[in-house]
């Protein structure tokens, strides 16, 4: 079907193409009545205006960016980028603005993207995810001067509005339920290293263990796949004094801990209870059902997504806080063995 065009528009109001231009962008020389009749015309026909080329005069692009740094094939099994990408079109729908999503690999390749973006005015701001503790992405934003906000903590070196929950208070309370159900050899298998959230969620299970005195913390580190997670549960429950309690950093992983776990003839829950890391649908889909922290990821999204609108539009949000994970107990977690 052929677009409507400005020039249809004008034949129909019998005026001229520079009368129609006048009307539709709000700018005087056309009489009111004009003005109207130019507007219900376009409407009448479905014009709508071209969002490329009001990038081109300089217009807002009515698209924000977001570039992830992890393997494709990561992001197409993890359940916590399909709900955050929910929230954000969520919000950005409402407002008939597009999202971007381009993954790859490394924070090089993510900062050329985002100078590639921002040079093309593709985008009119971008959401940062995955922070690292030393992230160089950060001064690159600066230097560009481009809206931004970041999916996680507020940060010291930067003063752009962040939109994050407590991880911290989160394993704090899966740690506290554990140890009150009676085990006393917790392990944690967490995900990236390099990524900020990832070293205050070990930072937090480190502190409550040793709050409760009951050992030394056991941490596996991984990337968040299938494959690590069955390794790092395959190496655990090798050990001679191996954990009756794991929490892990995601779902996936999670499930893969249940899998090995019945390949080694290991009893959930009867001699381990497992604890997933975002309660996504996957965890009532197997048997037993897991244990997870369950938090609005979608809300999350969408909270993102409004206060980086706000930064586009001029204003100056504050940061935002998500409410704190909450424990869901499910079939996958109990007391440990006598």
């Amino acid at each position: 079907m052929k677009r409507p065009t400005i020039a249809e528009i004008a034949a129909r109001a019998g005026v001229s193409i520079g009368a129609v231009s006048y009307a539709l962008n709000g700018r005087p020389g056309v009489s009111a009545k004009t003005r109207q009749r130019i507007l219900d015309i376009a409407d009448e026909i479905g014009w709508r205006p071209s969002v490329a080329a009001r990038s081109l005069s300089g217009s807002q692009a009515h698209t924000v960016g977001l570039i992830v740094t992890r393997p494709a094939e990561t992001l197409g099994v993890e359940p916590f980028f399909m709900r955050f990408i929910a929230g954000l079109e969520r919000e950005l729908s409402g407002r008939r603005i597009a999202l971007l999503l381009q993954v790859v690999e490394d924070h090089r390749a993510a900062i050329e993207a985002m100078r590639l973006c921002w040079a093309e005015r593709r985008i009119d701001g971008i959401v940062i995810t995955d922070l690292w503790a030393e992230d160089a992405r950060i001064p690159v934003l600066a230097e560009l001067q481009m809206p931004a906000v970041l999916a996680g903590r507020p940060r010291a070196d930067t003063r752009l509005p962040a939109v994050w929950t407590d991880d911290s208070a989160a394993v704090d309370s899966a740690v506290d339920y554990l140890v009150a159900l009676g085990h006393r050899r917790i392990a944690r298998v967490a995900g990236l290293p390099a990524l900020e959230h990832t070293q205050v969620r070990i930072a937090a299970f480190r502190a409550a263990v040793h709050r409760h005195g009951i050992g030394e913390p056991q941490v596996v580190e991984t990337d968040y796949t299938w494959e690590e997670g069955a390794r790092a549960t395959r190496t655990l429950l090798s050990r001679r004094d191996r954990p009756t309690a794991v929490m892990f950093d995601n779902d996936v992983m999670a499930l893969a801990a249940l899998n090995v776990a019945q390949e080694m003839g290991v009893a959930v829950p009867q001699e381990l209870s497992i604890v997933g890391g975002d309660d996504s649908q996957l965890c009532v889909l197997v048997r037993p059902a897991l244990t997870a922290l369950s938090w609005d990821i979608q809300a999350y999204g969408a909270h993102t997504a409004r206060v980086l609108l706000e930064t586009i539009d001029g204003r100056s949000p504050a940061s935002h806080q998500e409410r704190v994970a909450r424990l869901v107990v499910r079939a996958s977690t109990g007391p440990p063995p006598s």
